[in-house]
């Protein structure tokens, strides 16, 4: 009768079984429930946020809740915000779009002849659009 195999995991391999194991256990939470997820993020931007101009602009005026956001925040284009972009890019370092500075500007080309600035910040280390 063939012998059974012998066991020849490593600790290590234990311990990126579990790992794996959370990460998707982690995706399955967020996929399933994607609409509370997302619900959370836009409260922790919107927290996050609440004393920037734009959002202001607009009365926010601190709701972290979904139904006021989408009833006093308008559909924009990158024209609509474009002065914005414009006065942070010449110097202004107030919170105008984002409460953390924006720390650079990345370039996303259209065509060859037309671009647009996106706000870039750093949060924990890792670059991320301003929106």
């Amino acid at each position: 009768m063939p012998e059974a195999p012998k066991n020849t995991l490593k600790p290590s391999d234990y311990n990126l079984a579990e790992k794996n194991k959370k990460s998707l256990q982690f995706i399955e939470d967020v996929t399933s429930n994607a609409d509370e997820a997302q619900k959370k993020v836009l409260e922790e931007i919107l927290s996050r946020n609440a004393h920037v101009e734009y959002l202001q602009r607009h009365g926010l005026n601190g709701q972290t809740n979904r139904e006021t956001f989408k009833k006093v925040m308008p559909v924009i284009n990158y024209e609509d915000i474009q002065p914005d972009i414009n006065r942070i890019a010449n110097g202004d370092a107030s919170p105008i779009l984002c409460s953390k500075p924006i720390s650079e500007f990345l370039t996303r080309w259209v065509c060859a002849s037309f671009g647009f600035l996106v706000p870039c910040v750093v949060i924990q280390g890792s670059l991320f659009f301003s929106s």
